[in-house]
């Protein structure tokens, strides 16, 4: 007769210690743990962040290193970078898993959509800098990339990521 047992409880809410987790309890960051626990997410974000800036920058420069005009060149940086950014905002630093594919497509487009707003003041400022101020391409998307990070932020926490 096979006996009955009672199958653990599984906590929905709690999360696996993901890969950020496991390198905060290394013994020379331990210190900085309660650090990271308290501010994980704005870390993360300004972390992933700071790549989807290099992703942007990069491509950017990479496109007008090939000729592309400035606003174009920007336009297509910016389909690249907001694509690693949804994938790592959504995977690591919101730690959004949605129900269904509908729900999944739902936040890309809000996502994708909150991101337009920034990309048109990003385009705003390219603009003004670059192509009436005459200032040097890099520096101005620089420039711009703060002030984009800092609305990007606003927007994933208080609109995608509820």
């Amino acid at each position: 007769m096979e006996e009955y047992r009672e199958k653990p409880q599984i906590n929905l809410t709690e999360r696996k210690p993901d890969i950020f987790d496991r390198i905060m309890t290394l013994p020379v960051l331990r210190i900085f743990e309660p650090l990271y626990r308290r501010f994980k997410q704005v870390l993360l974000y300004l972390f992933f962040g700071g790549l989807t800036t290099v992703v942007s920058i990069g491509s950017f420069w990479y496109f007008c290193e090939c000729g592309i005009h400035e606003l174009i060149a920007n336009v297509l940086s910016w389909i690249l970078a907001v694509l690693f950014a949804y994938i790592t905002n959504s995977i690591w630093v919101f730690t959004s898993s949605p129900a269904s594919w509908r729900e999944r497509l739902k936040q890309c487009a809000g996502f994708f959509g909150g991101r337009v707003a920034t990309l048109g003041m990003e385009e705003v400022i390219l603009l003004v800098g670059i192509s009436l101020l005459k200032f040097p391409a890099l520096p101005v998307k620089i420039l711009a990339q703060v002030l984009v990070l800092i609305g990007n932020y606003i927007i994933s926490k208080f609109f995608v990521f509820r």
